[in-house]
């Protein structure tokens, strides 16, 4: 009995363990024969990182290729929490000592110990070799899963030149202001990728297959900027806004036959490349975005739509009386006088306000609308920079007597600088008005450039109507004008100056004894290149469009003159009448 026991214990036995082996053959066929492929595929994925490769940034260059902005190599500190809950005291204590205040102790810590998670950012943007260093020091203490990628920081060469143009990017590298915003869609590449197999430890195996997807850089954005120029009028608007104590100061110049800015300061401004004085303030670009009362400057276009309509030329006569009351309102002149005997050009070249009402007397309020909105006032300009606004001109069936005649000499009415370089530059093209431009072209990472789109030109006047307002404007620099500071030797120069009472933006009412100053010209008169706009906003009480914007005017003209290979004309200015 015990045999017969036996025996049939060891038939049972034999049977399972032929099982076994028949299930053990059945699961190793169904590995190696059935799904191969999947498993494979499971052990690759289980020991393979991925990683994205950005595409750098376009670069921002000046007119002459010279760098504005570029890019250059950082990289990101990335961890995987699955290999570092256990040690993420210790690695972020670490990470701290070396990275400083770039990194927080205790916020690093929870990001280390992020549940069901093989990826996350530790600290972005970092200079390469604070990176390295850092996770050097890591995987020295004999710890694992920190690693870096690539990343693609912004840099600006110059620090705060041409910032309020140049604009700036958010930390994700997006555009949020000036160029950098305008353009952001063509300077954003196109990010690659790579996959590669790591070791148990988390480091990349040499010579293991990888997969790589190229990425694509994004285009460069040429401007029309000049950098040496830009650089002094940044200079040279900055001493002065400082010196004088103002709110701020802009300097705008542009090139009158083809409408390209060659240089466009602002005053205070801040730094990208430290980001030093950013606020909601410096960020915005005025140029565009603030409106102001032109002052005396408009009397240029006001006398350009009377001579378009024959009504004017230099020469003709005006009486001028000592003073007016319109609607109610007593208007005068800046200084005390008489009844005066003055020519139109001596209306500008004192800078008359009586004398200019008196002139547009002669255009009715609907005609003088239209020529205006004919100069781009009320409308956008169309200038490629972000954020630009569009001004106030009355609709006409508001318009009084009052209306009327403080519009003739630049108040009631409000623009950007931008928008007032256009329509003065259309008096120096000969009539021919066209829209302002800061980007020439893009260059695209295969080479190929794309020209920008050059906007609408049109006529706004007469050619003889632009060259009788030059004339006027020859008559404001001479030596009995309102601005001979703005003089250039060997250069005949028209220019305008202007002075406007300033509007609080809170109230929308006149300050009492805050200006706006200003002055607009343009050089040689006798056959134009360049037109520069200085506006200094509340400077001190006695400063005056001629006294302080016009020096600056003369300094920035000259160097413009200088840089672009424009030759003094020898040819002295006419010798105009002011009075009869």
């Amino acid at each position: 009995m015990p045999l017969a026991i036996t025996r049939s214990r060891l038939r049972v036995l034999v049977i399972c363990v032929l099982a076994l082996f028949v299930i053990f053959g059945a699961r190793l066929f169904q590995i190696q024969a059935v799904d191969t492929k999947a498993y494979a595929a499971m052990a690759i994925e289980a020991g393979t990182r991925k990683a994205v490769i950005p595409a750098p940034r376009g670069d921002i260059v000046d007119r002459n290729g010279e760098e504005l902005v570029t890019s250059t190599d950082g990289l990101t500190i990335t961890a995987d929490p699955s290999m570092t809950a256990e040690n993420a005291p210790e690695i972020a204590r670490i990470l701290h000592e070396k990275l400083g205040d770039e990194i927080d102790y205790f916020d690093t810590i929870q990001k280390l110990r992020t549940p069901d998670s093989k990826f996350v950012y530790l600290v972005k943007d970092l200079p390469a070799y604070e990176a390295r260093k850092a996770v050097k020091a890591v995987a020295e203490a004999n710890y694992t899963g920190v690693f870096t990628e690539t990343e693609s920081l912004r840099s600006y060469p110059g620090g705060s030149l041409a910032a309020n143009v140049l604009g700036i990017t958010e930390e994700n590298g997006k555009g949020i202001a000036g160029l950098e915003m305008q353009y952001d869609a063509g300077l954003t590449g196109t990010d690659g990728s790579s996959t590669y197999e790591v070791s148990s430890t988390g480091q990349r195996i040499p010579m293991a297959d990888s997969t790589v997807k190229e990425m694509v850089p994004g285009a460069n954005v040429n401007t029309t900027i000049d950098r040496d120029l830009q650089w002094y009028s940044d200079q040279r608007l900055r001493d002065v806004v400082s010196s004088a104590g103002a709110d701020y100061g802009l300097a705008v110049t542009m090139d009158v036959r083809t409408c390209q800015i060659v240089q466009l300061s602002q005053a205070p401004t801040f730094n990208p490349d430290s980001r030093d004085g950013v606020s909601d303030d410096t960020l915005v670009n005025r140029a565009v975005s603030n409106v102001f009362e032109p002052g005396s400057v408009m009397k240029t276009i006001t006398m350009a739509a009377l001579a378009d309509q024959g009504k004017v030329t230099a020469d003709t006569k005006i009486k001028v009386p000592s003073g007016m009351v319109i609607d109610g309102f007593p208007i005068g002149d800046y200084w005390q006088h008489g009844a005066l005997k003055l020519t139109a050009a001596g209306v500008i070249a004192k800078s008359s306000n009586l004398g200019t009402i008196v002139a547009a007397e002669q255009m009715s309020d609907s005609t003088f609308y239209s020529y205006l909105r004919k100069f781009g006032f009320g409308a956008r300009s169309g200038i490629d920079l972000p954020e630009e606004s569009v001004g106030i001109v009355s609709p006409v069936r508001d318009w009084t007597k009052a209306k009327h005649a403080t519009t003739s000499f630049g108040q009631g009415v409000s623009v950007n600088a931008i928008q007032m370089v256009r329509a003065v530059g259309a008096i120096a093209n000969g009539g021919v008005m066209c829209t302002p431009r800061v980007v020439d072209s893009l260059t695209k990472a295969d080479g190929s450039v794309e020209k920008t789109p050059a906007g609408e030109s049109r006529r706004v006047v007469s050619r003889e109507a632009a060259a009788e307002v030059t004339r006027m404007m020859e008559a404001v620099t001479a030596d009995d004008g309102t601005a001979p500071a703005a003089q250039i030797e060997g250069y005949r120069v028209a220019g305008k100056t202007g002075t406007a009472w300033r509007v609080n933006p809170n109230t929308g009412r006149y300050v009492r004894g805050q200006n706006t100053i200003s002055f607009m010209g343009f050089a040689p008169a006798d056959n134009p290149r360049f037109i520069t706009y200085v506006v200094i906003d509340k400077p001190p009480r006695n400063a005056g469009g001629g006294s302080m914007a016009g020096p600056v005017f003369h300094d920035i003209m000259s160097m413009a003159l200088e840089r672009f290979g424009v030759t003094p004309t020898g040819a002295k200015p006419p010798k105009i009448k002011q009075d009869w």
